[in-house]
Order: C-alpha cells, then sequence, then structure tokens
C-alpha cells in the first residue's frame, strides 16, 4: 500500500514528535572519496589499540549459530535449544527459512543503492536536524575531537507511525518510500517470531514479553560504507552493543563487514545468502539479569568496494519500564539491573559516543560488577 505522503507529513508536522538526541554534523565520507580516493583525513584514523588487530579470530566465523525459522515458529525443540545457546554464547546468530520475498530484498537493496548514488545536494534534502537522529548523516558525534566512523548512513524511525518525520523519508528514487514501508514490514513480522520464540526460552509468559513491544519503538538504519584506501587505519562503526531488545541486519551478500567480540577477540559474521543475522540487545540482558548478554559489535572497511547494511531495531515502547524478571533472579543469581523507563535510558546512551558497553551501567544498580555486562 502505498504511503500517503502529504497528509501524513501535515499529521506530523501538526502532531509533536519526539526526538532522541543531538549529534554535531559532520563531513560525508562517500563525498570524502569520491572527492579524492586516496585522502583518509587524520579525523577518521584509529590508534593500533582501537583496532585490536591482533585479536582477530576469522576461523570462528563458521560457528556463529545459523537457526531456521520455520522450524522454531513450530516448536521445534531442538531449534529453541540452538536459539537458546546462541543467545547464552554467542549474542548472535543468522537466521534463515525466514519467509521475507527475495524480490523484496533485491529491491531494498536497489532502491538503497541507487539512493547513495544520488548527487549529495539531493540527499542533504534529507539531512539531520540538529537535535535528532532521524535523516541522512552520521549520529552519535558528540565531540569535535571524537575520531569518526568511516560510514554514512540514512535513519528512519518506522514504528510507531506517529513518530516518523515523513519529511525525512527520502522521495528519490521513486518508490523508496514504498520500499522501505514494505520491507521493514516483513522483517518487524520475523521479529515477532523471534521475540516469541525468546518468551519461550526465557521461561516468561508471553504476554508479559510482548506487553513490553505493545506499541513497539523500531528504528530503521541503513549504512553505507565506502571503501577505504588505507581500511587497516579505519572503523565503518565504532565497537556497540544495541539498546534495542533485537536487532535484525541484513547484509550484502558477498562482503564481510560485521566482526563481533567473542572470547576476547573479533569473529567476522560472514554473510550467508538470504539470511538475517540477529542479535540480543541490551533489553534481553537487563529482562534476563545478564543470562543472556548484548554482545559489541563494529563494522570493518575494505580497499575495492562499497558495502550497505540494514538495519531493524525492535524496542520496546517508550514508556515501558524495564528490569530483571523475576524468576531470573535467585540466591546464585542477585539482581544486576534497577529498574529503568526504556525511552529515558535509549536517549542517555545516544548522547554518548559509541564505546563498546559503557552505556549499560547506567542501568546497573551500584553493587553489581560491570563485567557481568560484557562478553
Amino acid at each position: 500500500m502505498s504511503l500517503n505522503v502529504d497528509v501524513e507529513e501535515l499529521v506530523t508536522e501538526m502532531e509533536e514528535v519526539p526526538t532522541f538526541a543531538p549529534s554535531i554534523p559532520v563531513p560525508n565520507v562517500q563525498e570524502i572519496v569520491r572527492n579524492n580516493p586516496l585522502q583518509v583525513p587524520q579525523r577518521y584514523v584509529r590508534s593500533n589499540e582501537e583496532l585490536e588487530k591482533v585479536n582477530h579470530m576469522p576461523h570462528l566465523s563458521s560457528e556463529v549459530p545459523v537457526i531456521d525459522l520455520a522450524l522454531l515458529s513450530c516448536g521445534n525443540k531442538d531449534e529453541l535449544l540452538k536459539l537458546d545457546v546462541a543467545c547464552k554464547e554467542w549474542g548472535f546468530f543468522q537466521i534463515v527459512n525466514h519467509g521475507v520475498k527475495k524480490e523484496l530484498v533485491q529491491k531494498m537493496k536497489d532502491a538503497a543503492a541507487e539512493f547513495f548514488e544520488l548527487p549529495i545536494e539531493e540527499k542533504k534534502k534529507y539531512a539531520m536536524e540538529s537535535n535528532d537522529i532521524q535523516g541522512y548523516g552520521q549520529a552519535y558525534v558528540v565531540s569535535e575531537e571524537q575520531i569518526l566512523d568511516w560510514s554514512d548512513a540514512l535513519m528512519l524511525v518506522t514504528c510507531p507511525t506517529r513518530y516518523r518525520k515523513l519529511r525525512l523519508w527520502p522521495k528519490t528514487p521513486e518508490g523508496f518510500m514504498d520500499v522501505i514501508e514494505a520491507y521493514t514490514s516483513e522483517v518487524r513480522r520475523v521479529s515477532k517470531e523471534i521475540q516469541s520464540s525468546l518468551s519461550e526460552i526465557m521461561e516468561t509468559q508471553k504476554h508479559v514479553f510482548l506487553g513490553l513491544h505493545k506499541e513497539s519503538l523500531e528504528g530503521f538504519r541503513v549504512n553505507y560504507y565506502p571503501p577505504c584506501n588505507t581500511p587497516e587505519q579505519v572503523l565503518g562503526l565504532s565497537p556497540h552493543s544495541d539498546t534495542s531488545t533485537i536487532t535484525l541486519l541484513m547484509q550484502d551478500d558477498d562482503i564481510n563487514g560485521l566482526e563481533i567480540r567473542h572470547k576476547g577477540g573479533w569473529v567476522p559474521v560472514t554473510p550467508i545468502s538470504d539470511a538475517l543475522v540477529v542479535n540480543v540487545g541490551d533489553v534481553i540482558q537487563i529482562l534476563t539479569n545478564g543470562r543472556y548478554k548484548s554482545v559489541e559489535h563494529r563494522a570493518v572497511t575494505n580497499k575495492n568496494k562499497k558495502r550497505i547494511s540494514y538495519a531493524l531495531f525492535v524496542c520496546p515502547e517508550d514508556d515501558a519500564e524495564v528490569e530483571p524478571l523475576d524468576h531470573m533472579i535467585d540466591a546464585q543469581n542477585p539482581k544486576l539491573y534497577q529498574k529503568v523507563r526504556y525511552g529515558d535510558y535509549l536517549r542517555q546512551s545516544m548522547k554518548r559516543k559509541m564505546e563498546g558497553k559503557t552505556h549499560i551501567d547506567v542501568a546497573m544498580l551500584e553493587h553489581s560488577d560491570t563485567r557481568n555486562g560484557n562478553n
């Protein structure tokens, strides 16, 4: 169904749409590369310590769990056990047989590629505003001295619909808005099936878990990573964990870029054709009192190819109160996290630069050890 843009934009302007966090405007990385492919400004160059090159563990890539959603949704016990192990030991897994049509996936990829190839003047029509993260640009930039990521992004709130700033949804290429709507709607369906299985392995009643997401807050982020002349000196995206409940990511089929922290090192998540990468967010870590952990991840770049990825962040509603579930707390597992209003937690984390898992400290009780939150 086509979006009625004029009417919705008018309604949006009349209502007060909440904002999330400001971000300092920074140069467009794609334009830096267009103007001089050999140039890597000093503001993007990382120290060897930040890059942690010695901790690269590609030999573990084949061990990242792969889960069949068709089996999971049928309540298959083996697949539920795989999900439990994936959430405990990895915090990441790939989902196959999810039912998102290949034609829709291809339309999403084609439209996004076309958008990023537009002249910068056209893309700037959708630039992030000074007080928020919706639109085209780069978020989480909080200081002029900050080392920047080698990427640009288009970030849109997709749910609830009244939170959308439709003036920042690109009208070019033609039909892009409708493709975003169709694609995120399908991935939302997948997320609900995964959440249902999560509530089962977390041994909580579905209405409790799904009640936090009655009116999910969802954000869609399309990341564009241009080639870099010295990829060994930069990061496409700084190490961080997601503040979401879960995140569902589509990668390009033929280019590695996503890396996750596992056993003290960085493991590339090699793309599987037609799979979605799913990761546990901070909300699940808090609900399970640390039984399942959100895991640091980052993106690297390469010298010859651009890379685009597509992430849907599924979060509780703004006013939801998140704290460890009662049955996750006992004498051996004392309560680690205090009750937090989700909207406050999200905005506090967005006002900081992406820096591993430091943002989850605001939810921790004073007596708990922050190391419990890290993988």
